[in-house]
Order: structure tokens, then C-alpha cells, then sequence
């Protein structure tokens, strides 16, 4: 089944893509470490709420499919887990 990505989770890749480039202009400028870093961490914190919003989108679908057809639901989201494991 093929993932869906809407203009949500993208303006939120978006965003993550300015913070970066805010990150790499603050080096450049030779600009405080803790404050680089403290952008750094803004950085990771929004790929992981995109990550968990894409994981969760998608498995809502699945799971509606899944349900549909009979299927049990149950290995759908122990994989979704650990993609969010793993993903930390």
C-alpha cells in the first residue's frame, strides 16, 4: 500500500528545511554553540512530530483497510511501533 503525505506533513518538512538553514547561517556566522544547538534540538523535535504524524496518518488508513477486509489489526500497529522506535 503506498503512504499518503498531505500539504500538511510537507509545510511541516517545510518549516524543518528553514530551521536548517537558519542553523547552517548561525554557523557561519560563528554564532554561540549553545544557541546552535538549542536550534538543533527545534530541528529534531519537529522531524519527530512529522515522523509520528506521517506513522500516524498512514496507520489509520491501514488499519481502515485492514478492518475492511477482515484482517487483524493487531501486527499493522506493533510494526508501527517499532517504526517509531527505531525512528528515535
Amino acid at each position: 500500500m503506498n503512504a499518503q503525505y498531505d500539504e500538511d506533513v510537507k509545510r511541516r518538512l517545510r518549516r524543518v528545511e528553514g530551521q536548517v538553514r537558519g542553523v547552517l547561517k548561525m554557523m557561519e556566522e560563528d554564532k554561540n554553540c549553545k544557541d546552535v544547538v538549542s536550534q538543533l534540538s527545534a530541528v529534531r523535535s519537529a522531524v519527530d512530530k512529522a515522523i509520528a504524524y506521517v506513522v500516524a496518518v498512514n496507520l489509520e488508513k491501514c488499519i481502515l483497510e485492514e478492518q475492511e477486509s477482515g484482517n487483524d489489526t493487531g501486527k499493522m500497529v506493533q510494526e508501527a511501533v517499532e517504526l517509531l522506535i527505531k525512528s528515535r
